[in-house]
């Protein structure tokens, strides 16, 4: 079992004992996601694979608080964007602007990039090393925007 599955099952024990509904009910969600998963695929899952999840639910309670703000929904956004918040303890420590500025440099001089046609080499180079730590639609503009 990998050590981030067992970090969140000792998280939902302890909200249970808590009583804190919220997290709770953040933390089952997400144990069922990954065990969705491993059942679909019948496979075990790593640290990065649930990682991967981790982000892709983090990404879909973030579109989902904009759309609500959008709607004028406020109630139903911060519940978005609490779960959201929840969700991102489980991600590795976030890279700043100046780290991700950094990494897409040294990737686009060591794959000699010179224009957008590149960019999924540049892409294919980073996506490794950053998954989890960044946002990568942010990503993917900083490289457009270098290779532009």
């Amino acid at each position: 079992m990998s050590a981030l599955k067992d970090r969140i099952t000792a998280d939902m024990k302890t909200a249970m004992r808590e009583k804190d509904k919220e997290r709770l009910a953040t933390i089952r969600m997400l144990t069922a996601a990954i065990k969705q998963r491993e059942v679909d695929e019948r496979i075990e899952l790593t640290d990065d694979d649930v990682i991967a999840i981790v982000e892709k639910l983090v990404k879909q309670r973030r579109e989902a608080e904009a759309q609500y703000r959008a709607g004028d929904r406020a109630d139903l956004a911060d519940q978005e964007a609490s779960e959201a918040a929840l969700l991102a303890d489980y991600l590795p420590e976030q890279l700043d602007d100046a780290e991700i500025d950094q990494l897409v440099d040294d990737a686009v001089t060591t794959t000699g990039a010179e224009s957008m046609r590149d960019m999924g080499k540049v892409m294919g180079m980073l996506k490794p090393k950053v998954a989890g730590r960044t946002d990568m639609s942010a990503l993917s503009a900083k490289i457009k925007a270098r290779l532009g």
